[in-house]
């Protein structure tokens, strides 16, 4: 009997690590909170992006962050739908260059790492929205 106790808790332990990791992205990045955080800082970085800054001239920017949140929960498996316009009508007509789209890229990681998101979480963001890109650049 006493040789089981430690089979027991090293099976225990390993359905408890089983059970955390069927957790959602949206649950570990920390919710909505952390979605707000992110994309707040995302504006900033935006807002602070002279080359970028221009295709966001003409936009609502409430409106911005308000579906740009519903997005990222969705792309993290959170409890969203996503109410918006598609990323063609949003981004038609705004030539974006694949140079522009990658440094926009780089401000959404700047704006992750601001709030502390770790970069395995990032990495799965991300991969998550690629489909995305292509329905954005000018091509």
């Amino acid at each position: 009997m006493v040789k089981r106790i430690p089979a027991l808790i090293a099976l225990l332990l390993l359905i408890s690590g089983c059970a955390s990791r069927s957790t959602t992205l949206y649950e570990q990045l920390g919710g909505q909170a952390k979605i707000n955080e992110i994309v707040e800082n995302f504006v900033y970085e935006i807002e602070y992006n002279d080359t970028i800054l221009p295709y966001f001239a003409d936009s609502d920017i409430e409106r911005f962050v308000a579906k740009f949140s519903e997005q990222l929960c969705v792309f993290s498996g959170g409890p969203c739908e996503y109410s918006g316009d598609t990323m063609e009508q949003v981004h038609g007509g705004m030539n974006i260059t694949e140079a522009h789209f990658n440094l926009t890229v780089d401000l959404f990681i700047n704006a992750m790492n601001k709030a502390n998101v770790p970069h395995r979480l990032q990495n799965q963001l991300i991969n998550r929205m690629t489909h995305t890109r292509a329905q954005m650049l000018y091509l």
